[in-house]
């Protein structure tokens, strides 16, 4: 490998790397505003100056300046300083003194660097400029004064979003950053500019004023607001969880983080269950949790076995499916299933329900087939994966399903079943010609009667194009539900005889139903008497006759298997609210009162029991490596029909109890729905 010299000392080097990269190799922290090591380089702030031998005998921008063997790079030389010093006043010229009213005080990178780098005094008595504000949407709050023209949030836009919403107009001094025609950013990842400023230019709307940094208790843990896993910093001030943020997982988000996962926390704080309920004359009023459960356990006990089933909702964690199995198995009933929405999945081996190449895998592929999804609405930052091999141009992209802009070109190929049953030959080409194919369906495509004919069909075209071979698995399925693999991993399914979701909240079905955290099936046709475990006052809460509060993602430590079968353990951020218990615990206290008493009294000992019945669930963080498997015996061979495939999320911004508790979710719901019924118009 080449090597140069950093401040006298020899450091190696890959080539292609720059001088500020050799730099920070060897240890040195080089300032900087504009430049990130996942943005196109722009060398606009020139705060990253260093001297460079051989070279013009001048400071050089070490973003740019790609770096060659045999360099002198110094970056603390008296030049060096006075360079940086006269930059950071230039940047100070125009930026108002906010700092004690800025969000981002506390955690500036301009606070920082003016510290480390500036100089002590002003030489500029002229009036500092004014930018007018912007209206960029619910999610972003602008103050442009403060801008220094860094064009972070430019470069992600345009990159990585795939929305070219923001942009520079003007020039010299009159220069500023701005939305074209005065528009809302239309991105999923809109929060991520936020980060991206260094300098307090935009930050978060929903939650301006509403803390300081250093009064934050800050907690890792795991997001569920979809299938992906993405690895979060929840911050808490008392018992309210504040912000999130993201973490930094290559394999998962990267360091980015959807909109929903980020903006969603303020639905934990509203519509929430703190108390036990029971319905008395067709009215539900406050009850203790003796009786709360002595009359769950009444029911149970007196119904028989095929009368009492559960449904697991989307946002539970695996130790609280677990228990709610055991009992149930327990008391003899295979009426238990995860899937609410109905995918014909949960049979046959593991891999027939893991997303096997990975999230980061699925950049290897030369050719992906989307079946029955929209990307940008279930996984946003699977779809920023996808437009990167897209526009890194190695990639080709076919749809079968609904059209969609998903930020990136694709060949729409057709839109359901019938395409599938007699498949292009343009789809067949592309597919056959590529070294790594990969097909990713979605639930759209595997609901509904003719959902295991689909899963069957494309079983088949996998095997027939090689999607499955030595050393790469390109079959994958993305989930929505940040507990269905756990569900399905555990056989949270149907048993012998026993009914599905669907067929359980039909007329007459069961005596007893169990709705563990499920709110996104329809029980008012259940004539069942309907118990409730859950965190929000929502779909399932409304018309049961028992309510049992139990503790929101943040409010409990659990375990989360992502849609590629990756365990994840997510720690406690708050305490449940008012009376609401950890779900598995009210589980393990219904057990005693029905007669069927759990064998575990600690989260421990349910994590041993869970791990020795399952043990996928003791690897944690743990990506399962490819691994062959009879791709063409998944689901059931019948007749394809004629069904257009659909996406199986509609808003993602209302698609669980806790965003449909969300003031900012509501507001970016409706600035989703406003443009379509204007061009309906």
């Amino acid at each position: 490998m080449p090597v140069a010299k950093v401040n006298g000392v020899e450091t190696e080097f890959e080539p292609g790397m720059t001088v500020l990269q050799v730099a920070e190799k060897a240890g040195h922290e080089i300032p900087r505003f504009c430049y990130h090591e996942r943005l196109s380089i722009a060398g606009n702030c020139r705060m990253c100056l260093v001297e460079v031998k051989p070279g013009p005998p001048k400071p050089q921008a070490s973003c740019a300046l790609p770096a060659a063997e045999g360099q002198e790079i110094f970056t603390d030389t008296p030049m060096v300083k006075k360079a940086r010093e006269g930059v950071m006043e230039f940047l100070l010229i125009n930026h108002p003194l906010d700092c004690p009213i800025c969000d981002q005080g506390g955690e500036c990178d301009l606070q920082d660097q003016a510290v480390g780098y500036g100089r002590d005094g002003s030489r500029y008595a002229e009036n500092k400029r004014a930018v007018e504000e912007k209206n960029m949407g619910p999610t972003v709050k602008t103050f442009m004064t403060r801008c220094i023209q860094c064009t972070r949030c430019v470069r992600f836009i345009t990159e990585v979003a795939g929305v070219p919403d923001i942009g520079m107009i003007s020039r010299g001094e009159s220069a500023e950053i701005t939305t074209y025609l005065e528009k809302n950013i239309d991105s999923e990842l809109s929060g991520n500019v936020n980060d991206l400023c260094p300098v307090g230019a935009l930050t978060h709307r929903p939650w301006q004023y509403h803390y300081r940094p250093w009064e934050l208790k800050k907690t890792e843990t795991i997001d569920v607001m979809d299938a992906l896993g993405s690895n979060i910093r929840a911050d808490s001030k008392g018992a309210e969880v504040m912000r999130v943020l993201p973490r930094v997982n290559e394999g998962i988000n990267e360091e980015w983080l959807s909109d929903i996962s980020r903006y969603a926390v303020d639905g934990l704080q509203r519509q929430r269950l703190d108390r036990p309920y029971v319905r008395e004359n067709g009215r539900l009023r406050a009850a203790s949790w003796e009786e709360a459960l002595g009359a769950v356990a009444e029911k149970l006990k007196a119904a028989p076995a095929d009368r009492i089933g559960v449904i697991a909702g989307d946002l539970q964690d695996a130790e609280s499916m677990k228990a709610t199995l055991d009992l149930f198995r327990a008391l003899g009933s295979a009426n238990t299933d995860c899937r609410q929405d109905g995918a014909v999945l949960g049979y046959g081996p593991r891999e027939g329900w893991l997303f096997n190449s990975g999230l980061q895998g699925i950049e290897n592929a030369d050719a992906v087939l989307i079946v029955g999804a929209n990307p940008r609405v279930e996984a946003p930052l699977l779809n920023a994966r996808l437009r990167k091999i897209w526009l890194a141009g190695k990639t080709e992209i076919g749809l079968i399903g609904e059209q969609a802009e998903l930020t990136f070109d694709y060949s729409w190929l057709g839109a359901g079943s019938s395409t599938l049953a007699k498949l292009p030959k343009a789809a067949m080409d592309f597919l056959n010609k590529a070294e790594r194919p990969a097909i990713i369906v979605g639930a759209g495509a595997l609901t509904g009667a003719g959902g295991p004919a689909v899963l069957n069909a494309l079983g088949a075209l996998a095997k027939k194009v090689g999607v499955v071979a030595d050393g790469w698995n390109g079959f994958n399925v993305l989930h929505t539900a940040a507990s269905r693999v756990a569900g399905l991993d555990m056989g949270f399914v149907p048993g012998q005889g026993g009914l599905t979701a669907a067929e359980m909240v039909k007329p007459n079905a069961l005596d007893v139903l169990f709705l563990l955290g499920a709110d996104e099936v329809d029980p008012t046709g259940s004539n069942a008497f309907r118990v409730y475990l859950g965190s929000h006052g929502d779909r399932g809460a409304h018309g049961a006759d028992v309510i049992l509060p139990g503790a929101a993602y943040t409010e409990k430590s659990g375990l989360y298997v992502n849609t590629e079968g990756r365990v994840q353990m997510a720690d406690r951020v708050v305490f449940p609210k008012g009376q609401a218990k950890e779900d598995w615990a009210v589980v393990r206290a219904l057990s005693g009162l029905v007669g069927q008493t759990l064998p575990y009294d600690t989260l421990d000992a349910l994590r041993t029991k869970l791990m020795a019945d399952q043990p996928t669930f003791g690897r944690i963080d743990y990506l399962p490596a490819p691994a062959s498997f009879d791709v063409g015996s998944l689901g059931k061979k019948g007749d394809l029909g004629d069904v257009d495939f659909y996406s199986a999320v509609r808003d993602p911004y209302l698609n669980n109890p806790i965003t449909r508790a969300s003031v900012t979710m509501a507001e970016l719901s409706a600035q989703r729905i406003a443009p379509v019924a204007m061009a309906a118009e």
